[in-house]
């Protein structure tokens, strides 16, 4: 869990689930109530992290295996946490953070054939184990995901995005039993309806740890 007076929370879910616009609203409220925020992303969030991203969402040649990507995910990883993610929650702001953990175990493990124990090993040694407060995974009918990647990347996926129907839906299968596992750490969130009522049913699942 996080340090200081700061709060970690983290947006997971699947491709076109609609993390990256959550993630902007709920700083904004967060901001309107008063708080510090710092909105991140992963892979990325600090210049090396961002350099790493790069080579994983558009590599040269073909690519990257399981392994080689998840090793990339957990260095960018550790960069970010050390560098960003700890100091910031130390100064007692908030992280929001598109994508963390997870998605490492559902990608290159639950999807990728990965075990889970290796993965979250990769974690423990390159960012001390750091664990969101809160894990917020949106969920949303794959048709309607799909809709929507059409119209956000107008069939310009990168290179895991646009990874097969059947490697998705085990990432799916993979996040939804992480939240059946450890439910004190996740809260599922329906995706579908506009933008706004998700936005307040997060709000609903955070009521607990805002201030008023």
């Amino acid at each position: 869990m996080s340090g200081g007076s700061g709060r970690f929370i983290a947006f997971e879910g699947g491709e076109g689930v609609g993390k990256s616009t959550q993630a902007r609203l709920l700083a904004r409220e967060l901001e309107r109530r008063g708080l510090e925020v710092v909105v991140t992303r992963e892979p990325g969030g600090t210049t090396g992290a961002e350099a790493i991203r790069q080579l994983l969402l558009d590599p040269q040649g073909e690519g990257w295996g399981t392994r080689a990507e998840a090793l990339l995910f957990a260095a960018a990883r550790a960069d970010h946490v050390e560098r960003l993610i700890r100091p910031a929650l130390a100064a007692g702001r908030w992280v929001i953070c598109d994508r963390f953990l997870d998605s490492s175990r559902a990608y290159q493990g639950g999807a990728g054939g990965l075990a889970d124990s290796d993965v979250r090993e990769l974690h423990r040694i390159g960012s001390v184990g750091v664990l969101p407060d809160l894990t917020l995974l949106l969920t949303l009918d794959p048709a309607l995901a799909a809709g929507r990647l059409a119209l956000r990347d107008g069939g310009n996926a990168d290179r895991i995005g646009g990874r097969d129907a059947g490697y998705h839906a085990n990432v799916a299968l993979a996040f939804r039993r992480f939240a059946e596992e450890e439910p004190w750490r996740f809260a599922a969130i329906a995706a579908d309806g506009d933008a706004d009522a998700v936005h307040c049913r997060i709000l609903d699942a955070l009521a607990g740890m805002l201030p008023s």
